[in-house]
């Protein structure tokens, strides 16, 4: 069982705006580590609420999370934050870069918020992650001053500044050109493969989907296919 890094066990969630409305309902699934899996369903269906509750940021639901073995369900806000910051990379279909610092200190940010290495290591390891993903020259660049796909990739970087035990994207290829989808599906392939990065991605891409490791398909709140 060592190799689970995140386990969902009996979860559901309601809206209550005025009326109550089941949004997910009974999901269990578990991820292994180096799996990419996507999530896959029609617009509605939950798989973003499901995603917000998986990675901690949504905690008003029932049954039980665990991230690494740990129980994530009834931890306080702080704790959780922390949790986030360093087993989780975040990468979302607007990259959320700061247009103010360079490319670098943008990747460098959840490092530094970390505070786990000094900030001249924090700086190497945002190095070396940027020329992982071939953008190593664009480390000085304003974020403003660069492309989209360049952006998502710095983004990918950004995510991976920590280490994360899983990499969660929320239709992290929707704002792309086929180009540029296909480019940040392989860095996405390569980090399963090369790096055993565990990957749950959530998308509307069908062709993305069907040449991950795992599809999981929701409709109505459940999951049909895992």
């Amino acid at each position: 069982m060592q190799d689970i890094i995140l386990e969902a066990r009996h979860i559901y969630k309601s809206f209550h705006d005025p009326v109550t409305v089941q949004v997910l309902n009974d999901i269990t699934f578990s991820v292994r580590k180096g799996e990419f899996v996507s999530v896959i369903g029609k617009s509605g269906c939950g798989k973003s609420t499901l995603l917000y509750i998986l990675s901690t940021m949504d905690t008003d639901y029932q049954g039980e999370l665990l991230i690494d073995g740990e129980r994530m369900t009834g931890r306080t806000d702080a704790a959780l934050a922390r949790i986030r910051n360093e087993k989780i990379g975040f990468v979302f279909q607007f990259h959320y870069l700061l247009n103010e610092f360079t490319v670098l200190r943008n990747v460098m940010l959840p490092g530094l918020k970390l505070n786990k290495y000094s900030e001249a290591e924090v700086e190497h390891r945002a190095m070396e992650r940027l020329e992982m993903l071939g953008i190593g020259h664009l480390a000085m660049k304003m974020a403003n001053r660069i492309s989209g796909g360049e952006k998502q990739r710095v983004a990918i970087a950004r995510a991976l500044i920590n280490d994360p035990h899983i990499i969660m994207g929320d239709e992290p290829t929707g704002n792309l050109d086929k180009r540029n989808s296909e480019m940040v599906f392989e860095i996405f392939r390569q980090l399963a493969e090369a790096y055993h990065q565990t990957l749950l991605i959530v998308t509307h891409d069908q062709s993305f989907a069907e040449n991950t490791s795992r599809i999981i398909e929701m409709e109505d709140g459940r999951i049909i296919r895992h």
